[in-house]
């Protein structure tokens, strides 16, 4: 009988359910009877760093789970929770009971800076930060010292200005969000009044988005500020810009500029963003702690490629800063039997198709999708035309018989898997109660919702504890 019918559907596994797993779900599901789709997470909760990565007081930005929500309203897709690939099921398991794999796992540690000091504590993973006072339940035992003035941010991404904007909030504007509640009550604590953003590079070539650096300027408690030295534009960078048509980055500078001329007033904290410097050490402070960071003044230069790369000059300077957040980039984790690049932190791929490193070609049956892709790069709509491309190559190998061949390619016969290998699963319906119970807690203190932070939790609202 040929594959992709009425009668004989596609079965595919999807593992990882945040905004590529579901995008990929999505496009296998659009217009279609003749797909399957069961999407797998090690969380108990979907949407992925949608809700534990995305900052609290970005409560539009999650509303594209709303996308999310119809893609589960289909009657041929099944969500999974609380099952981890690797521990309840493999590989080996997927192929019996499935004719393609997907990996939407994304990239799930930060990545090191490779200088002395990075291991001493108070020296903090920015990853580790947003995932505890996002509520992340294999985060929410972590502690940070928030009992020191100064404070280091390193990196100047998203994700950098998200932890920066955090500690500049007051608590008045935390309290209407849904922060975990341990994290709120942590930074009612919080005695940080001077925060450092460190750019390796310039103004120009500053990760974070325009809306993000916008949100720096208009923070109630805090001034933002760049030193005017720093805001101003070397000569190649100048060049670049006046041979594009790059309007985003200069509308960038120009808020960059904006903050060089801004006045200190009187409120609580400053925000102080630096470029052309990086940290060459975190100095211990004798007790193991951090004491301050040694940086290095940069400049850039035109690298064989055209691009402008940052080097070092003999210009040092101490930053008296005695917490640090590294914040310079995220990397993917190595998938049990699956091929994985470990120099670039993702699983070796061609247009979403695995690929063998020993001969470069395909491996039927397997195929990736978001940051354990492509890297950590794009904000969230990026993995929509990303699983598009991932997508297409799958129809195209179940098109011509180019997958698994399933033993036992049936919904019924993975449901007898997942008793018989985690019986604390979570389904789509375990799901749309939990978000209830939350969203109703929540509502009636003025919160978007009130999240549960720890896996217990959740099986003892649903009666499964």
């Amino acid at each position: 009988m040929p594959l992709g019918t009425a009668d004989n559907p596609v079965r595919v596994a999807i593992i990882g359910a945040g905004p590529a797993g579901f995008y990929a779900a999505g496009h296998l599901l659009k217009g279609s009877s003749s797909v399957e789709v069961d999407l797998f997470d090690k969380l108990p909760t979907p949407y992925g760093l949608v809700r534990s990565g995305v900052a609290p007081d970005h409560q539009k930005i999650k509303n594209v789970t709303r996308v999310y929500d119809r893609i589960a309203k289909s009657e041929v897709f099944r969500f999974f929770g609380n099952v981890e690939y690797g521990t309840h099921v493999g590989l080996e398991d997927l192929c019996r009971h499935y004719h393609q794999v997907c990996f939407s796992t994304g990239a799930q540690v930060d990545r090191r800076l490779g200088i002395p000091g990075e291991e001493l504590q108070r020296s903090y993973s920015a990853t580790d930060f947003v995932a505890w006072y996002n509520g992340h339940p294999e985060y929410r035992h972590l502690k940070f010292d928030l009992s020191h003035e100064c404070v280091a941010v390193v990196g100047v991404g998203n994700v950098a200005v998200d932890v920066s904007r955090i500690l500049c909030r007051t608590i008045e504007e935390l309290e209407s969000t849904d922060i975990a509640d341990y994290a709120l009550d942590a930074l009612r604590e919080c005695r940080v009044r001077e925060i450092y953003m460190l750019g390796r590079r310039g103004p120009a070539q500053a990760a974070f988005t325009n809306p993000e650096a916008k949100e720096l300027g208009e923070m109630i408690g805090a001034d933002a500020f760049v030193p005017p030295a720093e805001a101003r534009l070397d000569t190649l960078t100048k060049a670049v810009l006046e041979r594009g048509t790059d309007r985003a980055t200069t509308r960038k500078v120009a808020m960059i500029e904006q903050f060089s001329r801004n006045q200190r007033t009187d409120r609580p904290r400053l925000l102080t963003i630096r470029f052309l410097v990086s940290p060459l050490e975190f100095h211990d402070d004798g007790t193991g702690h951090v004491g301050g960071v040694r940086l290095v003044k940069n400049e850039l230069y035109e690298a064989a490629d055209g691009r402008l790369r940052p080097r070092h000059t003999d210009r040092h300077e101490e930053l008296p800063a005695e917490v640090v957040f590294r914040s310079v980039g995220y990397r993917g984790v190595p998938l049990a039997d699956v091929p994985f690049n470990d120099a670039w932190g993702v699983v070796p791929s061609e247009n979403g198709r695995v690929t063998d490193p020993a001969t470069n070609k395909p491996i039927p049956g397997l195929y990736v999708a978001g940051w354990i892709k492509r890297g950590p790069t794009g904000v969230i709509g990026t993995n929509k035309a990303d699983a598009l491309d991932t997508v297409k190559s799958m129809r195209a190998d179940w098109a011509v018989g180019s997958c698994f061949e399933p033993e036992k390619p049936s919904a019924a016969a993975v449901s007898d898997l997942m008793c018989q290998r985690q019986p604390k699963a979570i389904t789509w319906a375990d799901w749309q109660r939990i978000d209830h119970i939350e969203t109703k807690r929540g509502k009636a203190v003025g919160k978007p919702r009130i999240k549960f932070t720890q896996t217990d939790e959740i099986l003892r609202a649903l009666g499964r504890g």
